[in-house]
């Protein structure tokens, strides 16, 4: 399986997004990841409930900083436009998103950005799969 790592600086919202959708529509064909270059230490809450409302609970994830990642080489490293490059991961390949910071957004922007993510990493994982064949 191909692995994938989602970095944003404090691996609370976002990124944590990005992994959550990457286990629920990348099952079998990707392993997925999230950090962050300093890592909050806690998920926010606003990104556990906006991931409830799509049926996935990230009240269990953890905030992860990027030396706490296994040593591999990822086939992308994806970044979610927080300006952190994360020169340090071996990546085949490297996105940054551009997404905004939705933490101190109302729940509707916030379930905006969360969309957005669902999308690309849904788009992501089509690409990868079909390389796989």
């Amino acid at each position: 399986m191909k692995k994938i790592v989602f970095v944003c600086v404090e691996n609370s919202c976002r990124s944590q997004m990005a992994e959550a959708f990457g286990k629920m529509h990348g099952n079998g064909i990707v392993e997925v990841y999230s950090s962050g270059s300093r890592p909050s230490g806690v998920v926010n809450p606003k990104a556990i409930a906006s991931m409830k409302e799509v049926g996935y609970d990230l009240s269990r994830h953890k905030s992860f900083g990027l030396d706490e990642l296994p040593q591999v080489k990822w086939e992308y490293a994806i970044t979610m436009g927080c300006g952190d490059e994360c020169p340090m991961l071996d990546a085949v390949h490297r996105e940054d998103w551009g997404l905004p910071d939705p933490k101190h957004m109302e729940p509707e922007d916030f379930a905006r950005v969360r969309d957005i993510i669902e999308r690309e990493v849904i788009d992501l994982i089509g690409k990868i799969a079909q390389e796989k064949d």
